[in-house]
């Protein structure tokens, strides 16, 4: 997974806070979701139980890997956001990487997500939300590439 895993340079975390090196074989193949959110905003707060749900469902089927990036403005409301999600997320500690990357994939307003093809880094989808939300809930043409 050298494309996904460049772009973050080992600042990726697991639940326990533990570096998870995205190279890992239990990575290879996997769509990896880039999940741009942050506990102050309504709409995201609306969708993170949808999506959580998702992943529940389809990760291991659809071989799916999320990665939460916080727009948060303070580590204690990261924390509290982050408990509930079941997936990975980018050190809060590191905003240099978290503006990088919002500039890189063009996220102008949250909720983002935006899926990638982990083994190549390449954009597979931009609009996953309205995907899970709206159009495609059951996931049946994930992951949904964009034109």
């Amino acid at each position: 997974m050298a494309g996904v895993a460049k772009l973050f340079d080992g600042h990726i975390i697991n639940k326990s806070k533990e570096s998870v090196d995205l190279n890992d074989e239990k990575y290879k193949g996997k769509t990896i979701g880039l999940y741009f959110s942050a506990h102050w905003c309504p709409p995201c707060r609306g969708f993170t139980p949808v999506l959580i749900e998702f992943y529940k469902t389809h990760s291991e089927n659809k071989k799916l890997e999320i990665i939460f990036i916080s727009s948060d403005r303070d580590e204690k409301s990261f924390n509290e956001y982050y408990e509930d999600m079941p997936w990975l997320a980018l050190d809060f500690t590191d905003r240099k990487k978290k503006e990088e990357l919002g500039k890189k994939f063009n996220v102008s307003g949250i909720p983002t997500l935006i899926l990638l093809d982990g083994d190549s880094g390449d954009v597979v989808c931009t609009n996953a939300r309205s995907q899970i939300q709206s159009e495609d809930s059951k996931g049946e043409k994930f992951p949904w590439k964009s034109s």
